[in-house]
């Protein structure tokens, strides 16, 4: 089939896929706030409203041991290996529609389009609407992904949520058995490529005027919790060159963490939250506590960074006379996108007469969980304003269109020849 033909068959389809992730909206523990968490009745119910769309768009479905929604569009023969795609469809509290959800309804949309054309492909495609991704209800992230790539830690049953309710009774009641998680993990060879389609939660494309963009890597991220003790004292009382300021300290270490941050391409810094005591308006800060939020492409270069603000940090608090403490608290590795199929995405793009950019995630995805698994691949869509997590959250129809356009000729000129070179 053209590309023109491809252009014409999906027209009308932006307008119609975000009509689907508008209503899927509803399935919310408030009408006014979307909040839809891991196994929750609103979950299971928009779980059911994907398995419609899906069985509508020539799939079989089924809901596999942690409550992913799993769709099966069956390739050209039965031998073929199986291409997945799909994104999350729980979100955070009082969040935004698109988040996730559109990376489920975009390829239902497109799989759609290739049933309605009796089209197979020499693989089957698997759309896969993960339940955990946000990590909202129980304090672990990214597990049904991680069951399909078979790393999922069976620890993880035991976690409670807030009322007391562990994950394993959780899951019996959505109606699954998490005695079987493991045997949903893939076989490496069945698997040729994840490829997520994702809003960008940033607003580089807007700025760059483009609807689209290549997903280069996942960021890998380091979190810290600082602390700076001085000494607190009367503000009237203490001279200014005798002090041991803990959130004069702090602000200057804040300032060094921002200058860090603008001084490489790809690298941000962010401290997130900061605490002062005593507190009192008269009384100088004897001590504060504060987060750190380092993120890059590359590894070595986050290393890298964070051994040289430690450095920039201890000089700081040395020269103030004050007393620093870094805990680290969280690592995640980053993930590369496989070249090949960044590539076969430009030519997509390309094809529909769009500019190809290139950026990483700053955000953390379910494909970083299948990376093990398979060769990964992400597109962006455009949200206005960058903005995510939040109900002000949009796209537009014509950029949703473009999405499935690009997303589709990618899926029809895709050879597997090309992961195996």
């Amino acid at each position: 089939m053209t590309t023109t033909a491809i252009i014409d068959s999906l027209a009308g389809t932006g307008a119609s896929i975000k009509a689907m992730v508008d209503d899927w909206a509803r399935f919310s523990e408030a009408p006014d706030k979307l909040t839809r968490v891991f196994l929750s009745a609103e979950h299971k119910a928009c779980a059911e409203a994907v398995i419609a769309a899906m069985e509508q768009a020539g799939m079989t479905v089924r809901i596999d041991a942690i409550g992913n929604v799993v769709g099966r569009y069956e390739g050209a023969t039965p031998d073929a290996k199986t291409l997945v795609t799909g994104s999350h469809i729980d979100t955070v509290r009082d969040a935004g529609a698109y988040d996730g959800n559109l990376g489920v309804a975009l390829p239902i949309a497109c799989v759609a389009d290739l049933n309605a054309r009796g089209k197979r492909l020499p693989f089957a495609v698997e759309i896969i609407a993960f339940g955990d991704e946000e990590g909202v209800r129980f304090p672990t992230t990214l597990s049904g992904s991680r069951a399909v790539a078979g790393t999922v830690d069976p620890a993880i049953l035991t976690l409670r949520d807030s009322e007391g309710t562990s994950l394993a009774e959780a899951l019996r009641h959505f109606g699954c058995d998490p005695d079987r998680i493991a045997d949903e993990a893939r076989k490496p060879e069945d698997i040729l490529a994840f490829v997520e389609l994702h809003i960008e939660q940033g607003p580089v494309l807007e700025a760059e005027g483009l609807p689209v963009g290549v997903v280069t890597a996942i960021n890998g991220a380091s979190r810290f919790a600082l602390s700076l003790e001085g000494m607190a004292g009367h503000a009237g009382t203490v001279p200014m060159h005798l002090r041991k300021d803990a959130l004069s300290g702090a602000a200057e270490m804040i300032g060094a963490v921002e200058r860090l941050g603008q001084s490489e391409d790809g690298l941000v810094a962010t401290v997130g939250r900061i605490a002062a005591g005593p507190g009192a308006v008269n009384v100088i800060p004897g001590r504060v506590d504060f987060t750190l939020d380092i993120r890059a492409p590359e590894d070595g270069q986050r290393e890298a960074a964070m051994a040289a603000l430690q450095t920039t940090l201890a000089e700081i608090a040395v020269r103030r006379h004050l007393k620093l403490t870094v805990e680290r608290l969280y690592d995640e590795g980053a993930v590369a996108c496989d070249p090949a199929l960044m590539t076969e995405m430009d030519k997509a793009i390309e094809r529909q007469g769009i500019r190809v950019h290139r950026l990483p995630s700053g955000a953390g995805h379910d494909a970083m969980a299948l990376a093990t698994l398979c060769p990964i691949a992400m597109f962006f869509l455009r949200c206005g304003g960058g903005i995510s997590h939040n109900p002000l959250e949009s796209i537009t129809a014509e950029d949703t269109e473009i999405g499935a356009r690009v997303f589709l000729d990618f899926l029809e000129h895709l050879d597997p020849a090309v992961l195996s070179r």
